[in-house]
């Protein structure tokens, strides 16, 4: 069987030798796929492929349709709307995800941002320290829980919203638990985006719950773009000259944001998240360790379509 691992964005030099390193026990073949620069090449690759393992490479309809004997595609990280999943159910095809391998690194990445938007990016001014203000997480997934544990280092008050997880599982890691989202924006200085793009999540996150943040507000996405509401996220900052807004997922309006806004916002190049050595050989190994696991004994423990 034949495992095809197609990054635009390779995997670590150490992660593709531990994903080798599975495959390779198990009997099976790998192929690289790395740097490609036209879709038509990865329609050629996937072909004869029986398993696939990506990064945020998109897998629609065409490449489903060119992998006649593809069974499973796992996407190496916990975002996983980059894989049409609709198109790969219609295909006989399941689709995985990796989660919790890289939510350490995003949840350091959101205390990189804060700090430098608390201290006004280090331009010399005076800033704020995060002791004793409240922070809101909303989601409390692995990356969310990941957060709560490094906030309480920083002592700040942590709160969590998420209608998937039960009140005793967020009480138990020590987060107090809300159960509407304009109380989790109106009572916390900073608030953490970690909910999924969705049709119910898309641009649900705009003026109206931005204007509730306290004063001196931070807003930090490191979930998905499509889930501000861009036009209302503007207005907000515009009414409220305290609000600051920090992402690892660089808005389609960033130069009119930046040039307006100033250090009131910043933006990563690209979303880097997950861009750590650790999370890449985590979510590589893990990936191809859930691949062998289906070929082999049918599991689809982390399956994400139906």
């Amino acid at each position: 069987m034949k495992v095809l691992v197609a990054t635009e964005k390779p995997f670590a030099a150490v992660a593709v030798d531990g994903i080798r390193k599975v495959v390779e026990e198990a009997g099976m073949t790998l192929e690289l796929l790395e740097k490609y620069t036209s879709k038509q090449q990865l329609l050629e690759a996937v072909a004869d492929a029986d398993a696939l393992i990506v990064r945020s490479d998109k897998v629609d309809t065409e490449v489903f349709d060119a992998a006649r004997t593809l069974k499973i595609v796992v996407r190496a990280g916990a975002g996983y709307d980059n894989v049409d999943l609709a198109a790969a159910t219609a295909h006989g095809v399941i689709v995985e995800n990796t989660p919790g391998q890289n939510s350490n690194a995003v949840a350091e990445l959101v205390f990189g941002m804060l700090v430098m938007a608390a201290r006004n990016q280090y331009d010399g001014t005076s800033g704020s320290e995060l002791k004793e203000k409240t922070l809101g997480i909303h989601a409390f997934g692995q990356v969310g829980r990941n957060v709560a544990r490094i906030a309480k280092g920083f002592g700040m008050t942590v709160s969590a919203l998420d209608p998937f997880c039960p009140d005793e599982a967020i009480t138990a890691a020590g987060v107090k638990p809300v159960h509407s989202v304009e109380q989790l924006y109106s009572e916390n200085k900073v608030v953490s985006l970690h909910i999924p793009a969705t049709t119910e999540t898309r641009g649900s996150v705009g003026f109206d719950l931005v204007s509730l943040m306290p004063s001196g507000g931070i807003l930090v996405n490191t979930a998905r773009k499509e889930v501000i509401d861009e036009p209302g996220l503007i207005r907000a900052l515009e009414a409220r000259p305290d609000i600051r807004y920090v992402a690892d997922v660089r808005p389609d309006a960033a130069d009119e944001m930046t040039e307006r806004f100033g250090k009131r916002v910043f933006f990563t190049p690209k979303k880097m998240g997950a861009q750590t050595s650790e999370a890449n050989i985590n979510a590589g190994i893990a990936a191809a360790r859930q691949i062998v696991a289906y070929l082999r004994e049918g599991d689809t423990k982390y399956q994400v379509n139906k």
